[in-house]
């Protein structure tokens, strides 16, 4: 084959590298506009996993790079005067410029046409000579960007400004400094990566950026176009980081980071690879270690498939999920970094804790794997934080909201059953919600219970506007409050545009084929043009009869026996259309801004709030984005909690979306938490997260962070009703709120499995047998030494 290599970073090179020794027939060429010197970046980070594969892929590569590497396994928070450690972690890192190195020595040893300081030839015209173009021109690939329509490019520039820099103090572990300014906040992330210079990057939002004069004009520039004010300036800022040593500069220059995706990373015989493809920021040290695990994919399939298309084909198809999942994690981090100043105030343990797990890919589990005693005493702070008491399993801690204590922070979320008749429930909510709360649960909701026949979603919805549900609630209630320690709420609703549709199983969102109802809304707009009727615009007279049937249903959920009233003003429903502006459109005060637009909603809450008993918590749940441009957005969420919050509700249910069928979500991990999380840190309202919560890990790491403070799961307890319970003893707790009902005592403990053991977990067999007590610092001594020195 012929093969072109358009950019000579390491992606590039190991790829030409492996085809090379996979086909000494093979031509491949390099094509490099750099000189062998002009390195961008100092100290890269790999993976034990990508190592892993280099060693296994090209043994001489692994041995060369093996004598350069600096491994270290702490990493040290400096925060507010303090240092934080937590051990185990586990990384490798070495100077970009000899990795560029030992892997040009590897090229021009097996025959690889290297062509330094030379512009590639247009990709149209290489494709012309050569089986396969590999684009490995990074971030701002030349070759992607002529055909970005092809490739379905998006750019996202990020709101952080960095800058990439040395230092000759060697760092003993991976360093993040915290650093709190007349501007604003501030953040060093720093690691050695050879016996006399350690990474050092300063970043900061562009609003601190700005506020400390660094966009200024005319500043003086090096020949490399480093910016010299700046690192000057940067010396200063981080001068307790530094103590006394200097930052060495190269091409250093304020940049914003840019997430690249595109929806093929191949047109024709031209196929992207590392940053031409995608970006991970670099606060999970992803990038290179991306780049060098696509090239041993791209290899790979180009060696085991007879047709290019099809290697092109089988490699994006095996690297995209991984591709994409790590972008998920490095979203989340840089997001994390971007919001740095909502998080500072944290106490020096939770701050830490916070900043580790910001990827949503490491967890309290995790943790404690790596570092046994800072987990403890994370769990010890939290308990201390808390009420006192031993420490345990955060989720088990008990949490107050008004007149309610909950026996633990575990939540059984609101979920629609569509199994009544005529509004009443029976058996099967009996049945339904009395198994969760037997399961363990601190809080059960309903689901939405609405407040009359119309706002109802479909014919099989809960109500509470008839004295026979009434009736039937208080023999759930009574079930739940006899049985269990767990406490039950009742979630109201009106459907709005969304009502007369069928059950779920029969077609979501489908209107009724027969018996539709009249439905209501902010504004005449329907759900789904042509498909779902369009919705009579409410009158102020409809607006009092529909707030009047809230006040009613909430004078009968307190018959019922509820504990606690959430009121429903998310998921496009009847209350959350009149906040969102892609259904609102109405020109009178109930809409406009977002004042306007609060406004009904919160005359509903004053009216439910003043016959709802005093002692008894309201929350609301709302969703804090639409998910789509022109709708409610993470800012707009701020202000509606902060709006209700001031009306007296005392917890908010942050979700998201489901308002309009257009909504494109960001799926993945917890994806709705950093709503409630930037709601909690900036009303002070407690919050409950939901969204892809599914562990105990998930929930303990969520409280501990400061995410959240109660996590509600909804198809986990369809999965498992006793799902807490098995949480608990899964974790090895049988304290206060993880007690099991006495019928169920003698089931406590996992039933044998017959294994006598298990898979060691992946982390402790990439570590050295025996790293001893003390947290694995790193040390000058290491070159030549093994893997885990």
């Amino acid at each position: 084959m012929r093969i072109a290599c358009v950019g000579g970073g390491p992606g590039g090179l190991y790829f030409a590298a492996l085809m090379k020794g996979l086909g000494p027939g093979h031509e491949v060429t390099v094509y490099e506009r750099n000189a062998p010197g002009d390195s961008f970046g100092f100290g890269v980070v790999l993976s034990d996993e990508t190592l892993g594969g280099i060693e296994h892929a090209d043994p001489e590569v692994y041995a060369a790079l093996s004598a350069e590497f600096a491994r270290w396994d702490d990493i040290d928070v400096h925060y507010r005067g303090t240092v934080t450690t937590s051990g185990g972690h586990g990384f490798s890192a070495v100077d970009r410029r000899r990795l560029l190195g030992i892997l040009r020595d590897r090229c021009a040893a097996l025959g690889v046409d290297l062509r330094l300081r030379t512009e590639a030839p247009p990709a149209e015209e290489l494709e012309r000579t050569h089986d396969v173009v590999v684009a490995c021109d990074g971030a701002g690939s030349a070759t992607r960007t002529a055909f970005a329509g092809d490739f379905g490019t998006t750019l996202e520039r990020r709101h952080c400004r960095y800058m990439w820099l040395a230092t000759d103090k060697v760092f003993d572990a991976f360093n993040f400094h915290v650093v709190e300014t007349p501007y604003g906040v501030m953040q060093g992330h720093a690691y050695p990566y050879s016996d006399g210079a350690s990474t050092f990057i300063a970043e900061m939002h562009e609003d601190v950026w700005r506020a400390a004069g660094f966009d200024a004009p005319g500043r003086p520039t090096a020949s490399d176009g480093t910016d010299l004010e700046a690192v000057e300036r940067c010396a200063d800022l981080f001068a307790d980081a530094l103590e006394g040593h200097t930052l060495i500069p190269n091409a250093s220059r304020w940049r914003s980071f840019t997430t690249v995706r595109n929806r093929t990373w191949r047109r024709g015989a031209i196929v992207l690879l590392g940053d031409a493809a995608h970006t991970a920021h670099f606060s999970i040290g992803s990038g290179t270690k991306l780049a060098m695990e696509d090239a041993l994919a791209l290899a790979a399939c180009l060696h085991e498939h007879d047709g290019v298309k099809e290697a092109l084909a089988a490699y994006e198809e095996e690297r995209r999920p991984v591709a994409e999942s790590v972008q998920r994690a490095a979203q989340a981090s840089l997001e994390w970094f971007e919001d740095m100043a909502m998080h500072v105030g944290q106490e020096p343990k939770q701050f830490a804790f916070n900043l580790l797990t910001r990827s949503r890919r490491v967890g309290r589990d995790n943790l404690r794997l790596r570092d046994p005693d800072f987990a403890d005493a994370v769990d010890g702070w939290f308990a201390r934080a808390n009420g006192g008491g031993e420490a345990r399993p955060p989720m088990f801690h008990p949490f107050r909201l008004r007149g309610l204590e909950l026996k633990n922070r575990v939540v059984v979320s609101a979920m629609d059953m569509y199994s009544s008749e005529d509004g009443t429930p029976g058996d099967f909510h009996l049945v339904h919600l009395g198994s969760k709360a037997l399961g363990g649960a601190g809080l059960v909701m309903t689901e939405m219970v609405c407040v009359s026949a119309p706002g109802r979603i479909t014919p099989g919805c809960a109500g509470l506007y008839a004295p026979e549900h009434t009736e039937a609630w208080r023999r759930v209630t009574d079930f739940v409050h006899e049985r269990s320690s767990a406490a039950i709420g009742v979630q109201l609703g009106h459907s709005g545009r969304k009502g007369a549709t069928r059950l779920m199983w029969e077609g979501i969102d489908e209107p009724l084929e027969e018996g539709e109802w009249p439905v209501v809304a902010p504004s005449p707009l329907p759900y789904r043009e042509g498909v779902n009727q369009v919705p009579e615009e409410l009158t102020r007279e409809g607006m009092d009869r529909i707030r009047d049937a809230f006040v009613r249903s909430a004078r009968e959920a307190e018959r019922a026996g509820f504990d606690l009233l959430e009121l429903h003003c998310a998921h496009g429903y009847l209350l959350s259309s009149f906040l969102s502006p892609v259904t609102n459109r109405r020109t009178d005060r109930y809409g406009g801004d977002l004042q306007g637009r609060l406004r009904y909603p919160l005359e509903v809450f004053a009216a439910v709030r003043e016959v709802w008993s005093g002692h008894k918590p309201v929350t609301v749940r709302i969703s804090a984005t639409d998910w789509v441009e022109g709708g409610t957005t993470g800012e707009d969420a701020v202000e509606i909690a902060r709006a209700f919050a001031e009306a007296g509700a005392d917890a908010i249910d942050v979700s998201t979306g489901q308002v309009t069928p257009d909504e494109r979500p960001a799926y993945g991990r917890s994806f709705q938490v950093p709503f409630a999380e930037r709601i909690r840190a900036r009303v002070g309202v407690p919050v409950i997260a939901v969204g892809a919560i599914s562990s105990h890990d998930d929930v303990n790491s969520l409280l501990l962070a400061g995410r959240a403070d109660l996590c509600a799961l909804g198809r986990t307890h369809l999965y498992d009703p006793q799902w807490t319970l098995h949480a608990a003893a899964e974790q090895g707790y049988s304290g206060p709120g993880a007690q099991w009902p006495v019928q169920f005592q003698a089931g406590s403990r996992r039933p044998p499995t017959g294994r006598t053991d298990g898979p060691r977990p992946r982390l402790e067999l990439l570590r050295s047998p025996d790293p001893g007590p003390a947290h694995r610092r790193w040390r000058p001594q290491h070159a030549g030494g093994p893997r885990t020195a």
